[in-house]
């Protein structure tokens, strides 16, 4: 059953990763396994086989969400975009007590709440800013090899929504469907920058979490509301104007009861996810 629980969490992680506007990263955080994975990445030789296998079927989750969604973004997601992220804007606010309490568990200080703040505010403003200019940029091995490094910084650093940097430049859509169609020459460079980016960066973040434990899960924790709060006035309030309407097919009700519903269902989900695992038995992530 464990083994079941991280497959899911893998799959939602995936499907966070793919979605504009979230972040890989930030699904990690709330499931609590961001900050594992970047200590077994930072020393993938300490505990391998242990830590191997622990994160396999999280990993096997991610494949799946990002394959199996694809073609659900394709589809039909420029259509109900604002219900589909509704539901995980409900994840995050279910669990932001959680990573509240998980921030401050080695104390908190006024400073702290102000990184959160400053950095929950910053990114806010730059992912606004973000929206107003868009530029197209013709695809190749060397473009798909730093769009998968720009990729990867979403599960990095939690609250970067990089599938928001490749609707800037046009890549999104040839992303989607390049995974969707198994198009490995877009695939292949993509994951090899993807793979250069962790690599590169996870001993850093190992190293704040080991020096600077409360200042950096606060940074996280600010980047998590910023990147949350700035996906309704880019996402949902559009999806309920007139042009959005029209493209969904949907009333102004209709869609709004739905964006409140997936929400509902998000949060009460997230919950009951969080109270299930806390009665299955926990084994140790990363040892020492």
């Amino acid at each position: 059953m464990d083994w079941f629980i991280r497959l899911i969490k893998g799959t939602i992680v995936g499907i966070g990763a793919i979605l504009p506007g979230l972040s890989g990263g930030v699904m990690a955080v709330i499931f609590g396994i961001y900050d594992p994975l970047i200590r077994f990445l930072a020393d993938i030789r300490k505990d391998f086989v242990k830590n191997f296998r622990y994160f396999l079927p999280i990993v096997i989750g991610v494949g799946l969400g990002f394959i199996l969604f694809s073609a659900v973004v394709s589809a039909a997601f420029g259509k109900y975009e604002a219900q589909f992220v509704c539901l995980f804007i409900g994840f995050v606010l279910g669990t932001l007590p959680s990573l509240i309490r998980t921030a401050g568990e080695r104390g908190r200080s006024g400073g702290h709440l102000l990184i959160m703040a400053v950095t929950a505010a910053l990114l806010f403003a730059m992912l606004m800013m973000g929206q107003q200019s868009l530029t197209q940029v013709t695809p190749n091995l060397v473009v798909w090899f730093f769009s998968g490094m720009v990729f990867a910084l979403g599960f990095i650093v939690p609250g970067m929504s990089p599938s928001n940097f490749l609707i800037y430049f046009g890549l999104y859509d040839k992303m989607a469907e390049g995974i969707k169609n198994l198009d490995f020459t877009m695939m292949i460079p993509f994951g090899l920058g993807a793979v250069a980016c962790v690599l590169l960066l996870s001993r850093l973040m190992a190293f704040l979490f080991d020096r600077f434990y409360a200042g950096t899960h606060h940074f996280i924790l600010g980047t998590v509301i910023g990147s949350s709060l700035v996906i309704f006035p880019v996402v949902v309030f559009p999806a309920l104007s007139g042009e959005g309407l029209a493209a969904s097919g949907l009333s102004f009700p209709v869609a709004l009861l739905i964006c409140l519903l997936m929400l509902i269902i998000g949060v009460i989900v997230s919950y009951l996810f969080s109270r299930f695992e806390e009665k299955v038995e926990r084994k140790p992530l990363i040892g020492g």
